[in-house]
């Protein structure tokens, strides 16, 4: 019987000493970029003006001519109008 209570102590007190108190971070915008911006303000309003395009219809993909469905696809064709009109837009990641 003395070995069991000896055993059960000595479980709690591992329990107890791992626990570690959680660190509080200094902030957190530290550690990003200096900018945080990752497009230019211009892009922005390409993007926003080919998703209207995208909701009343009228926007239409490269050679095929199909209609625009996919919200990612209007936002792709507006980066890549953005890129062609010398915005700052990060490289097309996919190519």
């Amino acid at each position: 019987m003395a070995t069991k209570k000896a055993t059960k102590k000595a479980a709690t007190k591992k329990a107890a000493s791992k626990k570690v108190p959680a660190k509080k971070s200094a902030s957190k915008k530290s550690s990003a970029k200096k900018s945080g911006r990752k497009y230019s303000p211009g892009v922005g309003k390409q993007v926003k003006t080919e998703m209207h395009e995208m909701h009343k219809g009228k926007l239409k993909s490269g050679r095929s001519g199909k209609k625009v469905t996919n919200p990612k696809q209007a936002i792709a064709i507006g980066l890549s109008e953005a890129r062609k009109k010398g915005e700052e837009v990060p490289e097309n990641p996919n190519k």
